[in-house]
Order: structure tokens, then sequence, then C-alpha cells
């Protein structure tokens, strides 16, 4: 299937969101505030079910591409919302007027203002003590009435199954209306897929740096060069070890992929 294929997917207030297919992973074309919008109305109007968003651009889609596995997660979630700069010139190219602004891991902080307004449980699955904690508290003081009902910091190596079930037992327990898990891509959409039939929550969402982010452990580069598409460079300063390979290799090869697939040279089922 070609890149132009629109795939019916998730719904919108009855509205069948668009969608399009990039190297075989189904994207779809919405911005930060129909995620928001979405969320509150799966918490609110389908508490009972499950819904599993990714929030992600290249870096998910070549780790896909690399891996039939999780391009299967990845094609069976409820929603996976563009981010980075390639998408939004991706989605302009078939038509899609995306605009590059509220990035992914902003979510989490756009999301707050619903949960400030209805008292929304949070639960937070990843990264450090410490940085759970400082973000922790930023949340409280930016959004007295959103409610951190548990935070869980894991060891670096896999968990014990005595490990996990406590885990997934504390979670459900805390009973959060959404739990972000900062595992990073793409072990966290492992995670959750792994989770799905355990985890008696509405919402979960694949949280990749956003811990990083929003606690101020890692800073953000300005809102002007993140809206301009240059996000990528500041990390790349920043972060050197984390995202250099992303830069150096994923990148031209996901542009010529793209290339290719949108000529028609390459299809990608």
């Amino acid at each position: 299937m070609t890149l132009s294929a629109l795939q019916p997917s998730s719904q919108e207030n009855g509205r069948e969101l668009p969608s399009i297919r990039v190297l075989g992973t189904r994207v779809h074309m919405v911005e930060i505030p129909e995620v928001v919008s979405m969320m509150d109305h799966w918490i609110s109007e389908e508490p009972d079910n499950y819904h599993h968003i990714v929030n992600s651009g290249m870096h998910g889609i070549m780790e896909a591409h690399k891996d039939p596995g999780l391009q299967s997660i990845l094609n069976s979630v409820e929603l996976f919302a563009p981010d980075g700069i390639l998408m939004v010139w991706l989605a302009r190219i078939r038509g899609f007027a995306l605009r590059k602004k509220n990035t992914g891991p902003q979510l989490l902080w756009e999301f707050g203002s619903v949960a400030n307004n209805k008292g929304y449980r949070y639960y937070l699955y990843g990264d450090t003590e410490q940085t759970l904690g400082v973000l922790t508290t930023k949340l409280k003081e930016a959004f007295p009435n959103l409610q951190v009902v548990g935070t869980h910091s894991p060891p670096f190596r896999p968990l014990t199954e005595k490990e996990d079930a406590a885990v997934v037992s504390d979670i459900n327990q805390a009973a959060p209306d959404v739990l972000w898990v900062g595992l990073g891509m793409p072990h966290q959409e492992f995670w959750i897929a792994e989770h799905r039939e355990h985890l008696n929550v509405p919402v979960v969402v694949g949280a990749g740096a956003a811990f990083k982010l929003l606690s101020g452990e890692v800073k953000r580069a300005p809102s002007w060069l993140r809206n301009a598409g240059f996000e990528w460079s500041w990390r790349l300063a920043s972060e050197p070890k984390r995202v250099w390979r992303r830069v150096v290799f994923d990148a031209p090869r996901f542009i010529g992929l793209v290339v290719l697939e949108l000529a028609g040279v390459k299809k990608y089922k």
C-alpha cells in the first residue's frame, strides 16, 4: 500500500480520523489538541476500554521498519500521533496541514489542563526516582487538581515475574485515568502491549523522553526553535550519545525510503 492511501481508524466524536501509511506503519493525521480531546473522551465515555497512544515520528517508524513485531504493535494501537518536523513535512506533502507546534513530549503537560479541570489521575512509570519526583512536584504546582496517584522507577534490568506482577497490581490499585510510560521507544511500546490484558487503565501513553524534558533534567530547546523544526539539532547538542545515531543514520535513510515510496518505486505492506 502506498503512502497516499488513507486508513480510517480511531474516531473523534464519531468522526473517523484519517491516517496514512509510512513505510508500512499507520500514522493518524492529528495534532496535540485532537489527541487531548480523544483522551478526555475515552476517559469520560469509555473508562472500561483500554486505549494505547503512540506519539512518535521518524524514530518510531524506522524502529518499526526494522522490527515487524513492533510494526504490528504500532498498527494495532488506537492512536498513533505524528511528531517531528519530518512527519509534519510528509503530512503536508500528502495534503494534511499539520503544524510543528506542541511536540510529542508536550502532550503530558497539555493534557494536564484537562486533568486539572476534571480531577483526572496520572501514574508515571519509568525513568529515575529523582526525575519522577521533580516532575510530580512541577505537575502539582501547575495543576493543583491533577492527581499523581503513583510513580515507579523500574530497575535497569528485566523484571522478575514477581516484580512485574507487583508493578501491575500497584498501578491497578492506584486506578489512574492515564498511565504514562517513559521507557523510551521501542521498549515502552513493547511493555504496554505485553501488559494490555492486565492493566485496568482507560488510556496508556508512550511518553518517550517527556519525563526528562518536562522535569527539566534535559533542557528543552526554545519554543521558536522547536516550532521551526530544529529541536533535533538542540537535542543532538545536549544529548549526543542518545540521539546521534538517529540524526546521522536513521534520518537520511528514512528520507530516502520515503522518497522511493512516494515515487512508487517501493511499496510496503
